[in-house]
């Protein structure tokens, strides 16, 4: 079974860039998409960022629009996701998972979860 590994997080300041990497192991991405969603403390698990594996259309939420941008490294069996001028209410636990429901942005669609890798962003 395929095992999926975050990393890249981080404390980084307001405005600044980090880039996440969601690395498939023990096998390769075979779902209908890969997603990222995130969990601020508190709060509930939501979508952030999905891209379709066959297609490689992409899919954001609208707070990230313009800012946040998935790809994939097929050869690398990889997962990115490029977060550019963050923002405070970024920080949160980000995670990778995959899916093989077309359309769906909702946690319990999705099946695969890495442990997460934490974005703290300063103000």
């Amino acid at each position: 079974q395929v095992q999926l590994v975050e990393s890249g997080g981080g404390l980084v300041q307001a405005g600044g860039s980090l880039r996440l990497s969601c690395a498939a192991s023990g096998g390769t991405f075979s779902s209908y998409a890969m997603g990222w969603f995130r969990q601020a403390p508190g709060k509930e698990r939501e979508f952030v960022a999905a891209l379709i594996r066959s297609s490689g259309m992409t899919h954001y939420a609208d707070f990230v629009k313009g800012r946040f941008t998935i790809s994939r490294d097929n050869a690398k069996n990889t997962v990115y996701l490029q977060m550019n001028s963050l923002k405070s209410e970024d920080t949160a636990a980000y995670y990778c998972a995959e899916t093989d429901i077309a359309g769906s942005y909702y946690p319990a669609d999705y099946h695969s979860w890495g442990q997460g890798t934490r974005v703290t962003v300063s103000s």
